[in-house]
């Protein structure tokens, strides 16, 4: 495994402000956003909004450093504006060159990233450059999607064939690991609406945390870890979570939902489980 590694994931909503001037609307908020709404399913047939209409409000991540060390964080609108979590964000990239790691991340959250780092003026080489500045990048680079510099676990497990691609929630439960828990519905909205900070990052957060769990076991597949590596940072994962609060319902869950394949049965059977 190369370290260092950094699992992300970003949680957004629609930029009223943006999509107002888009479509030269002056309505209420209210009206606004199902005006936009209404648009967007006359484009697509679909609610969801275009890639730069999505306002960032949260970007989690689990981080490794290169001694095996493992941290959650969340940079959210509970202290941060959105451009200061995306300056934040990025300059872990202008520090480190960590392998990344996302479900999706190629075509959602990589692009939002990158759209609104440009709508707030924002500079980040550290993910962008794809070798004008540093020439090693140029067939090894955050968007090049047949190399691991960024793994994409979503289009890489689905052989880069977008008829196979799997929610990250199903494949999580498949393998044995918590998923979303709850009733699994998109709560982003109403947390935000209603400042449950904590709710919003401990629910960004889980889906870092399934996206690990995922790609542990993808590196057990490919080799690049064997069983008994494999254990041990299923091991190192759980000992972390026990000193991350926020985080218990996940760990009960897991334990839960472990019992449930013949393989990850054995997660919580450690004495130091």
């Amino acid at each position: 495994m190369r370290l260092p590694i950094l699992i992300f994931d970003i949680e957004t909503l629609t930029d009223l402000k943006s999509g107002a001037h888009l479509y030269h609307l002056d309505l209420p908020e209210p009206a606004l956003e199902a005006a936009l709404t209404k648009l967007r399913r006359q484009e697509t047939g679909m609610d969801f909004q275009r890639l730069p209409l999505h306002e960032i409000v949260c970007i989690s991540g689990l981080g490794i450093d290169e001694n095996g060390m493992m941290k959650l964080f969340s940079f959210s609108r509970e202290q941060y504006s959105e451009a200061e979590i995306l300056t934040r964000f990025l300059a872990i990239f202008d520090r480190k060159h960590p392998t990344l790691v996302s479900w999706n991340g190629s075509q959602f959250d990589i692009p939002v990233i990158l759209y609104r780092a440009m709508y707030h003026g924002l500079s980040a080489p550290g993910l962008f450059d794809q070798g004008e500045i540093d020439q090693q990048k140029r067939y090894n680079n955050y968007q090049n999607r047949y190399h691991h510099r960024h793994v994409d676990l979503m289009d890489v497990m689905a052989m880069f064939n977008g008829r196979n691609f799997q929610k990250l929630d199903d494949m999580a439960h498949l393998l044995g690991f918590p998923g979303k828990r709850g009733d699994g519905a998109y709560h982003v909205p109403e947390y935000v609406k209603a400042q449950q900070w904590q709710q919003l990052t401990s629910y960004c957060e889980g889906d870092v945390l399934n996206t690990w769990l995922i790609y542990l076991r993808w590196l057990l597949l490919k080799g690049q870890l064997n069983h008994h590596d494999h254990g041990l940072w299923i091991q190192a994962t759980i000992q972390y979570l026990k000193t991350q609060p926020q985080h218990a319902d996940f760990l009960n869950v897991w334990h839960e939902t472990s019992l449930q394949t013949v393989f990850t049965a054995s997660d919580f059977s450690s004495p130091t489980s």
